[in-house]
């Protein structure tokens, strides 16, 4: 077990207020866009759905040393502006001191668990618009998947109306991950065709008191033109499950960036767990399409 592990766990048994004096004075960034003057984010909050496949390997995410790590080596490349993920992760990555100067946002509805009956019912049960603004952290996400089959689809959609005027109200980022969603064989899939997210961009974009303050999280599809058009909110791109031809899913993503209305990326696994293993070169190569 290396050092670092060691300390960490030894802080969390015999020192756990270290964690709200390390986000009290934590170095904040002075905005949330980077030298490039758009956002680059790391994502890491597939655990706590109990989603932890990357690529071919069904337990990808679940060492969570090792899954630190990767976070560590990306946010230390040049680019990485933050990090979006729940509150066990961002504790443990402020002990490990990776956070200062970087734009953290908290992951609020993990209660979705993948493959569940309930999934749908995404409960509101990772940070809250107040716990985020006592971490000082710059703003939170969640995820609103609209399945018109499935009652519990009202109960998260109030969720995150709530949610992104709570958020709103302390000038804090709502970033809305929108899917129009359906169960294939018993799984939820989402629906990545241009007019379900077209369908999908619209609704988001409408949640809560005010939308001044929201950003849409929006998948990258073959017409994105069109899907880009059904919103004036600045779109951050989803980068998807890690693909086997990486060549092939950083043209789609670069092409997308060409649009002045995208701000940004929020990548998760397709950058920790490339098929090379190169967390550094993979980051490196996305942070050069910005």
């Amino acid at each position: 077990m290396s050092a670092e592990l060691v300390q960490l766990l030894d802080d969390r048994v015999r020192r756990p207020g270290r964690i709200a004096e390390l986000a009290a004075g934590r170095a904040r960034p002075t905005s949330v866009l980077g030298a490039s003057g758009r956002l680059m984010l790391v994502a890491a909050d597939h655990p706590a759905r109990g989603a932890l496949r990357a690529g071919d390997l069904p337990l990808a995410m679940a060492d969570r040393w090792g899954l630190l790590q990767r976070l560590c080596v990306a946010l230390s490349r040049p680019g990485v502006d933050g990090v979006l993920a729940t509150a066990d992760i961002l504790e443990d990555l402020l002990l490990l001191g990776a956070l200062e100067g970087k734009v953290v946002i908290g992951s609020m509805n993990r209660g979705g668990l993948a493959g569940t009956c309930f999934e749908i019912d995404d409960r509101f049960t990772g940070y809250d618009a107040e716990a985020i603004d006592r971490s000082a952290f710059q703003g939170g996400k969640m995820l609103l998947r609209i399945d018109p089959e499935d009652p519990a689809t009202a109960r998260t959609l109030e969720a995150c109306a709530n949610a992104v005027s709570a958020l709103a109200h302390r000038s804090l980022l709502a970033i809305v991950e929108p899917f129009i969603s359906h169960r294939v064989d018993g799984r939820v899939r989402n629906d990545l065709t241009t007019e379900a997210v077209i369908r999908s961009a619209t609704v988001a974009s409408g949640l809560g008191s005010t939308s001044a303050h929201t950003w849409l999280k929006l998948p990258v599809v073959d017409d994105m033109t069109d899907a880009l058009a059904a919103t004036t909110l600045p779109v951050l791109l989803l980068g998807g499950e890690v693909g086997s031809d990486q060549r092939a899913q950083f043209a789609q993503w670069s092409q997308a960036l060409a649009s002045p209305q995208v701000k940004g990326m929020v990548v998760g696994r397709t950058l920790l767990y490339p098929p090379d293993g190169d967390v550094a070169a993979a980051v490196d190569a996305t942070v050069e399409m910005m």
